[in-house]
Order: C-alpha cells, then structure tokens, then sequence
C-alpha cells in the first residue's frame, strides 16, 4: 500500500459522510415555505381569536393586537410541534381532555364577549391619546395563547397535513423544527398584517365609532362563546 494511501481514503471517506449529512438547503426552504402557507392558513380564517385581536387593536393600538395575535401563532407553533416531533403521550394527553377544554375555551369567551359589551365607552382610547394603561402586552399574549390551547384538535389537522408535506422517510429532528419554524412564522405574519390594517383603520375613527365596534365585537365573541358551549353540552 503506498504511503499515505490510508490517510487519504479515510479523508475520502469522512469528506462523503459530511456530503451526505449537509443538508440540502433547497429542500428546506421548500418545507419551510410550505409550512409558512399551512400556518398562515390556519390563523386567517376569522375565528373569536381573530375578532378579539380585531377589537383589541381598535381599542388598545397595534401592539396589543399583535401581541394577542402572537400568543395564536405561539399556541399554533405548540401544537405543530407536538405534531411534526411525534410527541403521541402529549397529543394523548389533550385529545384526551379535548371536551373540558373546549368547555373552558367557550366560558373564557363568553365572559369576554359579555365584559366587552358592557365597557364603558370611556375605556376606548382615542389614537393619539397616549399609550393605553387598560391591556398590556404580556396579559393581550397570555390570553389568546391560553384561548387558542383550548382548541386540541387542532394536533390532528397538522399531524394529516405534515404526513403530506413530510419528505420521504417522513421528518426527522431537523425538518420538523423548519417545519415549526414556519408554521409560527406564517401565523405570526397574519397577525402582524391584520393588526397592521385595523391599526390603520383605527386612525381613521373616531371614539363614537371605535366604541360601537367593540360593542358589536364584543357581541360576536360573546356569540362564539356561548355557540362553543352548547357543541358540547
């Protein structure tokens, strides 16, 4: 054997293995695009999440929406991950639990729906009034995240969805954390260009006007509500 004829068939060797585990970056932008669109499908349907993000941006500004959006996207991003990752005792789990938790998801937005409708209209910050002390941030994300929870059947929806988009040999660690990634980043985009546009809106009117839409918003979550009730009563 001629010297140094080992050395470069083990360089050989290891240059094949790195060719064969680098990822194919087409491929994945591919995966991660068809993620986008699924999460961005998923949250532009106008829901009660999406009218409370609606009625939150006309009253409180954009970043309120959007952070109530964003709690949607993150709770969207949780159940692709339980998913796309294969986590079956933690889909056991809320699939299990799905009728309680449905049933507290309807009385959450009851309640909200019927507290909307009987704010006063003082509570309506006018734009340009100031930053609002009325909802935060982190209460507007907590929320919606804690809302759109309660709707697990969701799990199954991404777990038939992904079993057409996965590539061959379905997805391993790092496709399913692309795929994650764009589920939440589709969703995100949605509520970022929704709040965006009512927060446009918002300037246009005026506190008579912004009180009145959230009077009605408030009537069509309170509707949701009670319709979420009575499915499983």
């Amino acid at each position: 054997m001629p010297p140094g004829h080992s050395f470069d068939q083990a360089g050989r060797g290891r240059g094949f293995a790195v060719a064969l585990a680098k990822p194919d970056n087409g491929a994945t932008m591919v995966l991660f695009l068809k993620a986008f669109v699924i999460g961005l499908s998923i949250a532009a349907p106008v829901g009660p999440i999406g009218v409370l993000c609606i009625r939150r941006t006309l009253v409180f500004g954009r970043g309120v929406g959007f952070a109530s959006g964003l709690g949607a996207a993150t709770a969207d991003a949780f159940y692709g991950a339980v998913a796309a990752f294969g986590l079956t005792f933690v889909q056991r789990f809320f699939v299990q639990n799905a009728r309680p938790l449905h049933l507290i998801g309807g009385g959450v937005l009851l309640l909200i729906g019927l507290r909307t409708m009987l704010a006063k209209r003082d509570a309506v910050v006018i734009p340009g009034d100031g930053a609002p002390r009325v909802a935060g941030l982190l209460p507007a994300y907590a929320s919606t995240l804690l809302l759109t929870i309660t709707n697990p059947m969701t799990i199954i929806s991404f777990a038939a969805v992904f079993a057409v988009i996965a590539p061959a040999g379905g997805l391993d660690s790092g496709s399913a954390a692309v795929t994650v990634a764009g589920v939440f980043s589709g969703s995100a985009a949605w509520w970022l260009v929704l709040s965006a546009g009512v927060g446009a809106v918002r300037r246009a009117a005026g506190a008579t006007l912004l009180g009145w839409v959230g009077r009605l918003s408030g009537g069509v979550i309170a509707g949701f509500g009670a319709a979420q009730l009575l499915e499983r009563t």
